[in-house]
């Protein structure tokens, strides 16, 4: 399968969202793409008029670059340590557990041993849900009863994946809204807990972002890396979202890069982001009004 496939299929709304449905279609101008796919004015005004200056032939190429540009480095999630540490944030509904559980599996596959910690002990059977996860990845899981401290969940994670030398420990936390101060604290707690008990920082603090959100996703990762060490973003539900632009305009924002996104439900559609095929994927058949050629 050509690399490109996954972010096409994923993007089949987004580009449905700028052409009105068809297979190839038009917008009357850059702008138009850019804002229809949420990329946010900001940005579409200021790339549409650099766009705008050179002759129509080169735009295409030229809007390429700029979503490159914005789309950044690809982030490969890379371990040297034993245990490599990763805690997994986000809002309630971004798709936490999943991705976390999804991570255990692919992570698994590769022949890790890895622990997952349910450290989610306030949503009605989120630890059940990372259960499920673990026994599919054939990881070990730790949990305690609803309601206990995160950062003791997370704690005791790391003490049963050093004991059995596993090689990563994932940490699944609690959904919280970004303008809710304890639990914002609380879970800068669980970073904290974690480095001092490792004597060094968390390997990664993956921010997990909701693809249908759009703009609202832009606002969240402002406000989650202003107050964690977030390493990377993963977008989710790209599948079911028209809203494809504000991935890139997310990164841009809190200049993190994206290591992965979601491109369906099944246990294999979390894939590692590739700027390139991600961008040509979401300018696939875009062509414009005014013969401005296909991007």
């Amino acid at each position: 399968m050509a690399t490109w496939e996954p972010f096409r299929r994923a993007l089949r709304r987004t580009r449905e969202a700028v052409t009105g449905g068809g297979r190839r279609g038009s917008a009357a101008s850059w702008e138009e793409f850019l804002l229809a796919a949420d990329l946010g004015y900001s940005l579409s005004s200021a790339i549409a008029e650099r766009v705008g200056r050179l002759k129509p032939a080169a735009q295409a190429q030229a809007v390429r670059r700029e979503l490159l540009a914005l789309a950044g480095q690809a982030h490969l999630l890379a371990f040297d340590q034993t245990p490599s540490v990763v805690v997994v944030v986000g809002v309630n509904g971004s798709g936490k557990t999943s991705t976390a559980g999804k991570l255990a599996g692919r992570w698994s596959g590769e022949g890790r041993q890895v622990v997952l910690a349910a450290a989610d002990t306030y949503r009605a059977a989120a630890s059940e849900q990372l259960g499920v996860w673990a026994k599919l990845a054939g990881a070990d899981l730790v949990a305690q009863r609803p309601g206990a401290d995160p950062a003791a969940v997370a704690f005791d994670g790391l003490a049963r994946a050093q004991a059995r030398r596993a090689d990563l420990l994932l940490v699944d936390t609690a959904g919280r809204l970004h303008t809710r101060q304890p639990l914002m604290d609380e879970l800068e707690k669980v970073v904290r807990v974690l480095g001092r008990s490792l004597g060094r920082p968390v390997d990664e603090v993956l921010l997990v972002l909701d693809g249908t959100m759009g703009q609202n996703a832009v606002a969240q990762a402002r406000e989650f890396c202003l107050r964690l060490p977030v390493s990377a973003l993963v977008v989710t539900k790209l599948d079911a979202s028209a809203r494809g632009g504000a991935v890139l305009a997310a990164r841009h924002e809190v200049e993190r890069p994206i290591a992965m996104v979601g491109t369906g439900e099944g246990r294999d559609d979390l894939i590692d982001f590739v700027p390139e095929a991600y961008v040509d994927a979401l300018l696939d058949g875009v062509t414009l009004d005014g013969g401005g050629g296909t991007a």
